[in-house]
């Protein structure tokens, strides 16, 4: 798919979802509900999604150890939060694993494959145990709410996540992955993708590493779920919290993939079309995915400044060892 081709589908989806929000909501009573937000649950949100970057720093510095890449916990966690920063320019939280995925290099050069394999291999594994939260949910649920249009979701998110799974880590997939070399080396991208590729891989050997990474994954999945329950508690949804364990794991998978420009208006779009689906209005629907978009952008703060005193100062500097 070329760029044009992509602009042109990421303008038809926002303005259809802007589209959608407008048939859904009446914007008076929508704006009524969100002057009387408590601050208190809003507050609890954002302390959750800030205080589960730390975890997500750590697990990501896990993954680089295996490679010989070392770097603190206060590192890695700035870079975290300059990547969510850059993630509110660049499509989806994608952009912001890229920005990532760049610093570490010039800090490490010469492991950009390695790298970039950490990072979409943590994207892979938290996929994973999205998918896994939101299985867990549907279960939970089952004979309280009906959500059962949205099993058709997630079953494309866990055969995706098969797949992928398949091809990266069992051997019997590397006859049908060499199929595709003679393509790859006409188009001269085999080398950069097989060194990807050994870079994942690598981690075959290592199931130990990949069941604490994948554990640390869940259980801040589930935290961040909590937010999403918070979210809504702000403008009044009183739900059982069971009901954000089918919810959340869908909206973080919808959220990966670049629908629109950081998620605009797909996100609200999303809130408005499940929470309706259990009898929750759609102004205070969209209302509680407006004061989640808000606790998510409290996370681009720490990034900001410290992009603006790095800037002031000239930058980093590349370690002068890499591990």
């Amino acid at each position: 798919m070329n760029r044009t081709t992509r602009r042109i589908g990421t303008i038809v989806l926002t303005v259809a979802a802007i589209a959608y929000l407008v048939w859904k909501i009446e914007l008076r009573t929508t704006l009524e509900i969100l002057a009387d937000t408590n601050l208190a649950w809003f507050a609890l949100s954002a302390a959750i999604m800030l205080g589960t970057v730390p975890a997500l720093a750590m697990r990501w510095g896990w993954l680089l150890d295996a490679h010989a890449i070392e770097e603190r916990l206060p590192w890695l966690t700035r870079a975290y939060f300059v990547g969510y920063t850059a993630g509110q320019v660049l499509p989806t939280s994608l952009g912001g694993d890229a920005v990532r995925v760049v610093e570490t290099v010039r800090r490490h050069p010469g492991r950009a494959a390695v790298v970039t394999g950490t990072v979409l291999l943590e994207r892979g594994l938290g996929g994973a145990a999205t998918v896994l939260l939101g299985a867990v949910g549907f279960l939970l649920s089952i004979g309280q709410f009906d959500v059962s249009a949205y099993l058709w979701l997630e079953g494309v998110f866990v055969l995706g996540t098969i797949v992928l799974g398949f091809l990266f880590f069992a051997r019997s997939a590397r006859p049908l992955l060499s199929r595709a070399k003679p393509f790859l080396e006409r188009v001269r991208v085999a080398g950069p993708l097989e060194a990807f590729y050994e870079g994942i891989h690598h981690y075959r050997g290592r199931p130990r590493l990949l069941g604490e990474v994948f554990t640390l994954t869940l259980a801040v999945q589930a935290v961040r779920i909590l937010a999403i329950w918070a979210s809504a508690k702000a403008v009044g949804i009183d739900l059982d919290p069971r009901i954000y364990f089918v919810f959340g794991p869908l909206l973080f998978l919808v959220m990966l993939v670049p629908f629109t420009l950081n998620g605009l208006a797909v996100r609200e779009a999303f809130f408005v079309s499940f929470l309706g689906s259990v009898g929750i209005p759609a102004n205070q629907a969209f209302a509680a995915g407006f004061i989640y978009f808000l606790v998510t952008l409290l996370l681009v703060i720490p990034g900001g400044f410290i992009m603006i005193r790095e800037g002031l100062r000239g930058g980093t500097r590349p370690r002068a060892e890499h591990g």
